[in-house]
């Protein structure tokens, strides 16, 4: 299901996790963690039975960016193309995936993360860090620019972070990364299994097709003028209102009761 075990895949209770386990080299982008990657998001979608994915790592990195010894992340990686269209390919391609799916990706991340390891972060919908995690665009200190983990970065941070980080290439902590918009949030090392598990327990309660619709809603809706965005949020409005899942959830809601889809309560 992935690429030479370089990322292993496990689902559990409603959650893919792709776990990056290339820990010798600090989970660098090569083309089979690219591949393993895409490869397991692949697997995560097309799985009902799947609700979250978690994106996390092995190791003391997250994922230390581009595999300097040899190849650019850009290019496509093993499997390529079995993947639809040339944007599926390479890093650009898996950025893509991650934003465009329909499930909710949330990144565990444990250990450091630079380059375009904080592309991956910043593609993911919800990132928690623990608060020893270092974080940085370090490409122009080897000759570089981050151009394309820029797309999903820059959207996330102000004009003047943005030229402060990728042009000084300076390490920041998770939580200086929380602060510009980089990750969601910062928490103690020791409390990150625990703030992920009860981010996945908040996401898992919403409805499959509502959490489709809210992520669309937040990359689509800011680009559009007001008008388009008026007929286009009233469209999806009215068609979740008139769908099954919603007079499930009303219906849930009335009978005091929880909905079909999300999972019964952890027992203490």
């Amino acid at each position: 299901m992935t690429d030479d075990e370089a990322v292993r895949y496990a689902v559990k209770d409603a959650v893919a996790t792709l776990t990056m386990d290339q820990p010798h080299n600090r989970n660098a982008l090569t083309p089979a963690l690219m591949s393993g990657l895409a490869q397991g998001m692949e697997a995560a979608l097309a799985d009902e039975a799947v609700g979250v994915i978690v994106l996390t790592n092995t190791g003391p990195a997250f994922c230390a960016g581009a595999d300097l010894s040899g190849g650019s992340p850009a290019g496509p990686g093993p499997g390529a193309g079995k993947r639809r269209g040339a944007r599926r390919d390479g890093l650009a391609g898996l950025l893509a995936a991650i934003q465009d799916s329909a499930k909710p990706v949330v990144a565990r991340i444990a250990g450091h993360c630079v380059a375009g390891g904080i592309g991956l972060a910043a593609a993911c919908d919800i990132s928690l860090a623990g608060d020893a995690a270092r974080f940085g665009f370090t490409e122009v200190r080897i000759g570089v620019a981050p151009a394309i983990i820029s797309v999903v970065c820059l959207p996330k941070l102000g004009r003047a972070d943005a030229l402060e980080l990728f042009l000084s290439g300076e390490r920041i902590s998770a939580a200086r990364a929380a602060e510009v918009g980089l990750i969601t949030r910062a928490v103690p090392a020791a409390d990150l299994d625990a703030e992920v598990a009860a981010m996945v327990a908040r996401l898992l309660a919403g409805g499959p097709s509502a959490l489709a619709a809210a992520k669309r809603l937040v990359y689509t809706i800011p680009g559009m003028d007001r008008e388009a965005a008026f007929t286009r949020t009233t469209e999806v409005s009215e068609a979740l209102f008139a769908s099954a899942e919603a007079a499930e959830g009303m219906a849930a809601f009335r009978e005091k009761r929880l909905p079909s889809w999300a999972p019964p309560p952890s027992e203490p």
